[in-house]
């Protein structure tokens, strides 16, 4: 039996998968609030505990960059290491990688219902993939393709500097740079990012607030309010705010598809991809991904993809553990 986590600043996902004839079957699944507790030993033990079953192996994708077996948690007030993890839950070892590692993994054993494509592409697809999720942050990673398999990697391009197009984002910027000094993109591409975008558009004088919006904002989780909003067309200061941010998602997204060369795809995953499926399949992503001037060709070659499945970390983190032992 295999423990696998998908671990994030909102939701900490755990699951049992038991190989089985070359894939891996879904036997028990619990999603646990993050921050409803203090560290994740705590969550894995209450897990087991709860289980009354122990795991052969173990392998957890963390929200954070992992170095040497440890990780400070980007959203969350965690240090996670793996040796003292293993010592908690009582395994030999555990195996700690980054979530979009985990998300990477997954991709192989996802089926087509599980993808949305939002382009057609003509010719042979192959080469190096890459993997986009905005949740509660920015994550991205990338599988190198050797001409016979895929290698995963991570990396923290999530934090890299945003880079404005056109006006609106240029004034976009400069706000954010009041509030925050250095301006990544996972200010904007997450769900705290588009409440950043929504209050960019309302202090601006852009679109004025509607009083009631506003106090459906105060009551819940605000991200998720306006897109529900957005989509439904119920608040047009909304409605602008998520397309800037679909807008920004398809050009930093086509900037990851161009450093990673991903011939071979790009897949959106993470928490916020499939909700706002109806936003992503309109004209404005795609067009800012093609918006690559002199290599707009090589962009129009590049499949993209929603990532569908909400198990995807689960399933990358689990084959993950299967391909690589949980050696520490």
């Amino acid at each position: 039996m295999i423990l696998a986590g998908d671990i994030g600043g909102t939701n900490a996902r755990l699951a049992y998968f038991q190989p089985q004839n070359g894939h891996l079957r879904l036997v028990s699944e619990r999603v646990f609030p993050s921050r409803e507790h203090s560290e994740l030993g705590e969550i894995v033990s209450e897990f087991l505990a709860d289980s009354g079953t122990r795991p052969e192996a173990a392998c957890f994708g963390i929200a954070g960059p992992v170095r040497n077996g440890r990780v400070e948690t980007s959203n969350l007030p965690w240090v996670i290491e793996q040796s003292r993890l293993a010592n908690q839950i009582h395994l030999p070892a555990t195996l700690l990688i980054n979530d979009l590692e985990a998300s990477a993994w997954g991709i192989g054993a996802l089926d087509a219902g599980d993808l949305v494509p939002l382009n057609r592409v003509s010719g042979p697809v192959v080469g190096n993939q890459a993997v986009i999720a905005p949740g509660t942050g920015l994550g991205e990673a990338g599988l190198f393709w050797d001409g016979s398999r895929y290698h995963v990697f991570a990396c923290e391009g999530g934090h890299t500097d945003f880079a404005p197009q056109g006006e609106m984002q240029v004034e976009l910027l400069r706000y954010l740079r009041t509030r925050f000094g250095h301006v990544s993109y996972e200010r904007i591409l997450s769900g705290p990012g588009l409440v950043n975008v929504y209050e960019f558009l309302r202090d601006s004088g852009s679109e004025k607030e509607s009083p009631e919006f506003a106090a459906t904002l105060r009551k819940g989780d605000p991200a998720a309010a306006i897109s529900r909003a957005a989509l439904a067309g119920s608040d047009t200061l909304a409605q602008k705010a998520l397309e800037i941010w679909i807008s920004v998602y398809g050009a930093e997204a086509s900037n990851l598809a161009l450093k990673v060369m991903a011939t071979g795809g790009l897949f959106l995953a993470g928490g916020i991809s499939p909700k706002v499926l109806a936003g992503l399949t309109g004209p404005l992503f795609m067009q800012a991904f093609l918006d690559k001037g002199r290599l707009r060709a090589l962009v129009e070659s590049i499949p993209v993809q929603v990532v569908t499945n909400e198990k995807a970390g689960l399933l990358g983190a689990a084959r993950c553990a299967a391909v690589r032992g949980c050696k520490s």
